[in-house]
């Protein structure tokens, strides 16, 4: 299906669908501040085996975040934030970042890495936000597979490339073509781990 969602007042009978498919283990694939991701509910078991399978990689060897609505619904997933990293994340979120924190037990047992750490976001983008407010937790999310970056910002092309293999693809306008920066906060300094959209300070 290809579902047409307005990037500035998300409809909420589109939202609706969207949701609707997550909790029924679907496989979206949605924008973001940055590039199109393709994310499932991080509950559904069968649909994160899909987006691994997707994207021809182990669970274990993805690089998956946890796409949140806010920071108190990324604390939940994060064992104790401390009063300055809190702060960190209160100026560079929401915006185009993944910062790795230490999982807590929310996280879904598939999802525990050996390193025991989880990639959160919270994208600046109204439609990824509003999925996950009425989804009611996060979405699991991933890069899309292949390294074809341009066709990754139209929609469209998107949905011809793609719509075999999953059950949504949200037209939320044109995607960005650099993605987030990934910063370890499980590491002191803080490291950056892939420099993308946005700019941070160590």
């Amino acid at each position: 299906m290809f579902l047409h969602i307005h990037p500035d007042n998300p409809n909420p009978r589109n939202v609706k669908a969207v949701v609707e498919c997550l909790l029924d283990g679907g496989v979206i694939i949605y924008p973001t501040d940055t590039i199109y991701g393709i994310g499932c509910d991080i509950f559904q078991q069968k649909a994160i085996e899909r987006v691994a399978q997707i994207k021809q990689q182990h669970v274990n060897k993805i690089n998956l975040s946890f796409v949140c609505d806010s920071l108190s619904d990324l604390s939940q997933y994060t064992k104790s934030i401390s009063t300055p990293l809190f702060r960190m994340l209160k100026e560079y979120l929401p915006g185009p970042y993944t910062f790795i924190l230490p999982a807590s037990k929310e996280v879904p047992k598939i999802l525990q890495s050996k390193k025991s750490t989880i990639g959160l976001r919270i994208p600046d983008n109204k439609i990824a936000t509003t999925i996950v407010h009425d989804l009611g937790h996060p979405i699991l999310s991933a890069s899309l597979p292949g390294e074809m970056v341009e066709e990754y910002t139209d929609p469209e092309l998107i949905y011809e490339n793609f719509k075999d293999i999953v059950d949504i693809v949200v037209n939320g306008g044109a995607g960005g073509m650099i993605p987030f920066t990934v910063v370890d906060c499980t590491k002191d300094p803080y490291e950056i781990i892939r420099q993308g959209a946005g700019e941070f300070e160590i």
